[in-house]
């Protein structure tokens, strides 16, 4: 954020910051786990993470090695969700709720509330 702050002195730093309308605070974490799209999780155990907060803006930085593993988010754990026909996390009730104002069928109202995240509104304006 400030080029590693050059050798300045840790408290003139926080000093600046405060006045530039900058907080931050260490969270004592356990475990973060970042998700990505390809299927991966990086996962930090033993990592040092920062919330900085600019002026209502707030970001984390996450200081660490990653171990790198598959991930395991959307699997189904219990047979329940499954056997609901909620497979893919879309709730029975809003691919009824969309295909009866949308007028076409559940197989139709369910691609579109997966393809737009469980957007009803959406959802109804995909398949319309």
């Amino acid at each position: 954020m400030f080029g590693g702050g050059g050798g300045m002195n840790p408290r003139k730093m926080e000093q600046m910051m405060e006045q530039m309308g900058i907080d931050t605070e260490t969270i004592d974490a356990e475990e973060i786990v970042i998700r990505t799209a390809d299927g991966t999780e990086l996962v930090f155990t033993d990592a040092d993470v920062t919330r900085i907060d600019a002026r209502g803006q707030e970001t984390y930085q996450v200081i660490g090695e990653p171990e790198e593993r598959e991930s395991t988010a959307g699997e189904v754990e219990s047979g329940e969700a499954e056997s609901a026909g909620e497979s893919t996390g879309i709730p029975d009730d809003d691919v009824e709720l969309v295909a009866a104002r949308a007028g076409v069928s559940a197989e139709e109202a369910r691609a579109a509330l997966e393809a737009t995240g469980g957007d009803l509104a959406a959802a109804i304006d995909r398949v319309e």
